[in-house]
């Protein structure tokens, strides 16, 4: 393997400050846009994977909740609603509340 030239190191040098000075341009740019419009800013990173992940996993469930209660519609007399639940149904039933005969 040969050695660099010694005038390459240079470029290389060069393209570190390049993107360094593009970094602190793009941050004081996101800055001010916050402080410009607290509400209304626009991230210009990608979102993360875990972001990716779960949004994909919340539209799956809501394919699911949608599916189910087609499902139960279709072969119950009952009525059915989606709601999130801490034990994994994806819908429940709806009792109606009787009156006690008196």
């Amino acid at each position: 393997m040969a050695a660099n030239p010694p005038g390459q190191a240079f470029p290389n040098k060069a393209r570190v400050a390049i993107l360094a000075e593009l970094e602190k341009e793009r941050r004081r740019l996101i800055q001010s846009q916050s402080m410009n419009t607290p509400g209304a800013s626009i991230s210009l990173s990608r979102p993360s994977l875990k972001e990716f992940r779960d949004n994909a996993e919340q539209q799956h469930i809501a394919a699911q909740q949608k599916a189910a209660l087609q499902h139960a519609h279709t072969h119950s007399s009952g009525f059915f609603i989606t709601q999130d639940s801490s034990f994994g149904n994806l819908i429940l039933p709806v009792l109606p509340r009787l009156e006690p005969d008196s």
